[in-house]
Parts: C-alpha cells; structure tokens; sequence
C-alpha cells in the first residue's frame, strides 16, 4: 500500500474537521459533499473503511505521534 506523506494527512485531517464544524452549524450541501470526499480520500490514503477509522490512522501517522493504543478512548 502507498503511504501518503504527513503533510497530505495533516491537510486532509485539518479540512475535515473544519467542514464538520461548518456542517453542525450550517449544514449545506456543498459542505457535506466535501466532507464525503474528503471521509473517501482519508481511507484511501490510510487503507481504512469508515472515516473515524481513517482518522485515527492518519493521526497515528503524523509525526509526534502516540503509540499507545487509544481504540477505547471517546472523541
């Protein structure tokens, strides 16, 4: 599997949850497409199948990261 670079995760990791605010407060169109398109290239670029999954993959992969096991913990 290609491994996308930490900066391209950080990216995708930071306009995701940026469009989540937006879309809990004004919920578009526009910015749930984006937000779609974005959940499918986060699980792409991690080899994941849901984006929360994908989201703790990307994060584990950017430097500084944890190592522990935080599968239990809430967001």
């Amino acid at each position: 599997m290609l491994m996308a670079h930490s900066a391209m995760l950080r990216n995708l990791i930071d306009q995701y949850e940026a469009l989540a605010v937006l879309s809990a407060e004004r919920g578009s169109d526009e910015v749930r497409q984006r937000m779609d398109d974005l959940a499918y290239l986060l699980c792409i670029t991690t080899g994941t199948a849901d984006v929360d999954s994908a989201l703790v993959a990307a994060r584990h992969r950017l430097p500084g990261a944890r190592m522990e096991d935080d599968s239990l913990l809430t967001a």
